[in-house]
């Protein structure tokens, strides 16, 4: 193996504005490590061999950077498609080697408030997976309404957020509205106005209304922010920190409601993609939410 034996480690230093640099030892050979073709390599999981480059692999060229270590950067301006992105290194023609986790510096990505600008936001977020391997989180989203604090209360859920890369949020956010959509009937919306301060915006979604077809089961609710007539809806997630997975993190309480149906419980929760949204099961709970 170019880089020694066993899986090399890379340290993670994160910037504010979504680039990550990937700092290795070279436990092999040196001249590996200065060899033309050594590489840092993202590869999207469940991507396909026949994309277009850049959409499922980037290789970023590894340099020394001195105390025989090899540095890579992703800068903000690379664009990486959302998913999981596997971090891997190569060199020559050997095969890549999967990467372990080292020493995460993610504390500029801690309560990141990007600034204005229409361009897409970049959010990368470096984590272990469950066999210990280094991967990457990536979202690449314009606009972007991120989910502030979530109140769970006896009648319904009140949210906090706050809406980026539009030109001018306070524009957007006139006569807005958040929507709940059914997942299992797409046809079923429940809207609630939002109050909006600038670029920050709140909401409340009453219980009541959200159980009203509900008919035993779960069923789960996902929140968008709909804007002016001819805007895309926006999906309410929360990226903008250092956590890569939410929904063992961020949890809430379920509260008891009497629908008309059957005794239900009512939660907000964040998905496996770390966006919004809202369960309801029956009591005690059935089954489990993605």
């Amino acid at each position: 193996m170019a880089f020694g034996a066993g899986n090399p480690s890379a340290d993670c230093i994160a910037d504010s504005a979504g680039g990550l640099t990937f700092d290795l030892d070279v436990p092999g050979s040196a001249d590996a490590a200065a060899h033309w073709s050594a590489a840092l390599v993202l590869r999207r999981r469940g991507g396909s061999p026949d994309a277009p480059d850049g959409a499922d692999e980037v290789r970023l060229p590894l340099a020394p950077s001195g105390a025989g270590r090899v540095r890579a950067v992703l800068p903000s301006t690379v664009a990486l498609p959302e998913g999981r992105w596997d971090v891997h290194v190569a060199c020559g023609e050997d095969t890549p080697q999967r990467l372990l986790p080292g020493l995460a510096d993610l504390r500029s990505l801690v309560d990141r408030r990007p600034g204005p600008s229409t361009s897409p936001l970049a959010v990368r977020i470096p984590y272990a997976t469950k066999h210990g391997n280094l991967s990457l989180r990536s979202w690449l989203r314009a606009p972007h309404a991120e989910a502030g604090d979530v109140q769970v209360e006896d009648s319904g859920i009140t949210g906090r957020g706050s809406l980026y890369r539009v030109e001018n949020p306070g524009a957007w956010l006139a006569g807005a509205v958040v929507e709940a959509r059914c997942r299992r009937a797409p046809e079923l919306v429940r809207t609630a106005p939002v109050t909006a301060d600038g670029q920050d915006f709140t909401f409340a979604l009453s219980y009541a209304e959200l159980c009203e077809e509900w008919r035993g089961g779960l069923d789960v609710w996902d929140l968008w922010l709909r804007g002016p007539e001819g805007s895309q809806p926006v999906r309410i997630a929360r990226i903008l920190d250092d956590v890569a997975d939410k929904k063992q993190v961020f949890t809430y309480p379920a509260k008891p409601v009497a629908a008309s149906y059957a005794p239900a419980r009512v939660s907000p929760y964040y998905t496996v993609d770390n966006d919004l949204s809202i369960r309801i099961d029956e009591r005690p709970p059935v089954a489990a939410a993605r």
